[in-house]
């Protein structure tokens, strides 16, 4: 049971530690960023109850549905509430980069609870295959909320930025489990996905740490100025 646990565990914590140190200029305090953590594991349950009352009810047949509607939906609707709650309420959110903290921190969570349900269920061999592709991908798909979100916290676009927070890891996410569903020789097709999904979320991830950057020097610009 230990060695399920850690291979549940670890794959996320890790990921969660390479984006939190890529925070450079106030990080967050290691408890607020636990509890996004938790939010988003507390989540799993009720999603995946969601989601066997719908595989039960046969109410999406055909794949593109399955895979949009039946899992990329539900999964990053909660996630994304959990991540709104924390926004909106929350006063260490201070600068661009924490979006993208609490984003990850969120979408970690509900992946690390996942992963050590899908581990109890099908045993430690699927450990490195699911550390890869699911918690991997969960990882970026928070990165993606938690910019738009981040954009969203201190631009004047915010409707805008708002709805990209929760409409781009649904697309993102419905593709990865649409190629999951529908290619027999799904690898061809999802290493370059994973490989571009990394690629755009480290890229978003150094916008973020620029947009940051700008924020406090515009903020100590008006602080002289006062």
């Amino acid at each position: 049971m230990l060695v399920l646990l850690s291979a549940g565990i670890a794959p996320g914590l890790a990921l969660l530690c390479y984006f939190y140190l890529r925070d450079q200029f106030e990080p967050e305090p290691i408890l607020v960023v636990a509890k996004a953590f938790l939010y988003g594991a507390l989540v799993t349950l009720p999603v995946m109850f969601l989601q066997f009352i719908l595989e039960r009810e046969h109410l999406f047949s055909g794949s593109i549905w399955h895979a949009f509607l039946h899992s990329a939906l539900p999964e990053e609707l909660c996630k994304w509430l959990c991540l709104a709650a924390i926004v909106f309420f929350n006063r260490e959110f201070d600068e661009p980069f924490d979006g993208i903290v609490y984003g990850v921190s969120v979408s970690l969570g509900f992946a690390t609870l996942e992963n050590i349900l899908s581990l109890f269920s099908g045993g430690v061999d699927l450990a490195f295959g699911r550390a890869l592709l699911p918690v991997s991908s969960h990882a970026i798909f928070g990165v993606m909320m938690g910019f738009y979100m981040g954009k969203s916290r201190f631009s004047p676009r915010k409707k805008c930025w708002f709805l990209f927070s929760f409409m781009v890891p649904v697309i993102l996410h419905g593709f990865y489990d649409w190629i999951m569903l529908t290619q027999q020789k799904w690898l061809y097709f999802m290493v370059p996905f994973m490989l571009g999904l990394w690629w755009l979320g480290l890229k978003k991830a150094k916008q973020a740490h620029s947009l940051s950057a700008k924020h406090f020097a515009q903020e100590a610009a008006g602080t002289q100025q006062l």
